[in-house]
């Protein structure tokens, strides 16, 4: 699947107040959900010893698709696709690889 594709189909499914004009929703979902994921992985530590097992890669790749869902909510709310958010950032990354500067602090090293 394409993540174009992924992001035209999933947002047949949005449902929330302000539908196309509401950056809120989505980044406060995407942020509860990324926690989600985090809280996931911190009882694998916690309970499982930290083992990765099919159940477990089931269950937070649910939870990583939530990740995605909100993920594309936003970027469609800012006129974006997930497309471009991936090609920026792959260049970003590349930049700083070449630059020698992907450890470090800041935004725009």
């Amino acid at each position: 699947m394409q993540l174009s594709d992924y992001q035209r189909d999933s947002r047949a499914t949005a449902r929330y107040p302000d539908l196309g004009s509401n950056l809120i929703y989505p980044t406060l979902g995407l942020a509860g959900e990324a926690g989600e994921v985090a809280e996931k992985v911190k009882k694998l530590i916690r309970d499982h010893n930290g083992l990765v097992d099919e159940a477990f890669k089931h269950e937070l790749a649910l939870e990583l698709g939530d990740v995605l869902w909100y993920l594309a909510q936003l970027a469609t709310e800012l006129g974006m696709t997930l497309d471009d958010v991936g090609q920026l950032n792959l260049q970003k990354l590349n930049s700083r690889s070449q630059r020698g500067t992907l450890h470090g602090e800041g935004d725009h090293r």
